[in-house]
């Protein structure tokens, strides 16, 4: 949607309300609800203003301590939402109703760098600088349950109904069941404007996959935030809940496959013509990527996911359409790619990209070696690395790579690692459902 056209919407009453949204540290979106008259008149020139604490707090929206951009110390003052308009779509599901994205700035104009978009811009600008650009796809996994939101919540998220009894992957019957639901999904997002390929099931009870084509890797990471909120949405107006959290229960996790390539200035793949380049920046990509794990898995949940024989990956290696490597080589001629397996449903897109282009990066500039394919089970592979199998372990890694600080910048990796330790504090201090099963009456 244009502005022009948005324009038009509005002046002809089809649309009113326009949501201008950040996307914080987790991922979400967050912002406030516009009249449409005032965000054409006003905003769009101006800006519109947000307290800076929305990238300063926890899960939960905690106010916590430890962030340099926001405290009580400096009072929670406000940054710039500055509206990029290359965002502006429809959002079919609510009556009424654009969007637009927003880059946060600071009150003369800089950049909030930690700010998760920002993040990103950063590293788009460092392959530019080298006549490059990124192409980028998400391969967003969930599970549908028949419970509300609210039902889900006074359940304690335990006992709840999975949409499907069964494992439906790739089960045209299975999925009819819940296909009401599901197509409301596809067309709205196209609707939105995004290029929806298909749906499937997956293996875990009531788990499925909404996929989208690939583009550059800015309106990916866009585009996989405003589906992940609208498909919440929509389960919800449908009486449902989906949860996009990487290990839900004792079975296969949500996890969401990461595509990579690189283009010129013609918008050819390079990763297709170049082969010393491809295996360079995939070369730096499995160098880097325990070291960066915590912008791929950033919760002490994400790391329950990574199991042998559940086709999360455990070890860092890469394979050729190997799906039980970290990094599975995919496509041919213009369509040759990397996919990276370790994220899960839960990543922040825009972080997880930035990390691997700053890997990859690192791996060119250096002229890493790729090191040997993996042929056969990685699951079981002698030679391998392996990847964190806690958030404690990434949290430290981070902390002494080189890589994030070089690529990345001191405030970034302070800020995310302040996530990291405010996330661990959170966790070590809850007493859990399997410690009262275990403890309350036997021990």
């Amino acid at each position: 949607m244009t502005l022009d056209e948005l324009r038009a919407e509005v002046a002809d009453g089809r649309i009113d309300t326009v949501l201008l949204c950040l996307t914080d540290m987790q991922g979400r979106l967050q912002g406030k609800r516009m009249h449409a008259g005032f965000f054409v008149d006003e905003v769009v020139a101006h800006g519109a203003e947000a307290c800076n604490y929305l990238l300063a707090v926890d899960v939960e929206m905690n106010t916590v301590e430890g962030y340099a951009m926001s405290s009580w110390s400096s009072g929670y003052g406000d940054f710039v939402m500055a509206p990029d308009l290359d965002t502006l779509m429809p959002i079919p599901w609510l009556e009424g109703t654009a969007l637009c994205l927003v880059d946060l700035q600071h009150a003369d104009g800089s950049d909030v760098a930690p700010s998760p978009r920002q993040v990103l811009r950063r590293q788009l600008a460092r392959l530019a600088e080298r006549g490059w650009s990124a192409n980028a796809g998400s391969e967003l996994e969930f599970i549908l349950f028949e419970d509300s939101y609210e039902q889900a919540w006074d359940k304690g998220y335990v006992g709840l109904t999975a949409a499907n009894r069964y494992n439906v992957d790739y089960s045209i019957l299975g999925t009819t069941r819940v296909e009401p639901l599901l197509r409301q999904i596809r067309n709205a997002m196209h609707g939105a404007g995004m290029r929806v390929e298909d749906s499937k099931g997956e293996c875990n009870l009531g788990q499925h996959e909404i996929n989208f084509h690939y583009s550059d890797a800015l309106t990916t990471c866009d585009r996989h935030v405003v589906f992940k909120n609208g498909a919440k949405e929509i389960a919800a107006q449908h009486g449902q809940a989906i949860t996009f959290m990487a290990k839900y229960d004792q079975r296969e996790g949500n996890s969401c496959h990461l595509h990579l390539s690189l283009a010129n200035a013609d918008g050819d793949n390079v990763f297709a013509t170049d082969d010393a380049l491809f295996d360079a920046f995939l070369a730096g990509a499995i160098a880097g990527l325990k070291e960066l794990t915590l912008l791929l898995a950033p919760n002490v949940n994400s790391y329950k996911r990574f199991a042998a024989g559940s086709f999360a990956p455990t070890a860092v290696a890469w394979g050729n359409d190997n799906r039980t490597c970290a990094f599975r080589v995919v496509g041919h001629g213009p369509g040759k790619r990397f996919e990276c397996r370790l994220p899960g449903g839960d990543v922040n897109p825009y972080l997880a990209l930035s990390g691997l282009i700053a890997a990859g990066l690192h791996g060119v500039d250096r002229q890493l070696a790729l090191p040997p394919v993996c042929e056969g089970n990685a699951y079981t592979a002698q030679d391998v690395d392996h990847v964190p199998k806690t958030l404690h372990k990434a949290r430290a890694l981070f902390a002494e790579s080189a890589i994030a600080r070089e690529a990345l910048g001191e405030e970034v990796v302070a800020h995310y690692l302040n996530m990291a330790d405010v996330e661990l504090a959170a966790y070590d201090a809850a007493v859990t459902d399997w410690e009262r099963v275990r403890g309350f009456e036997r021990l």
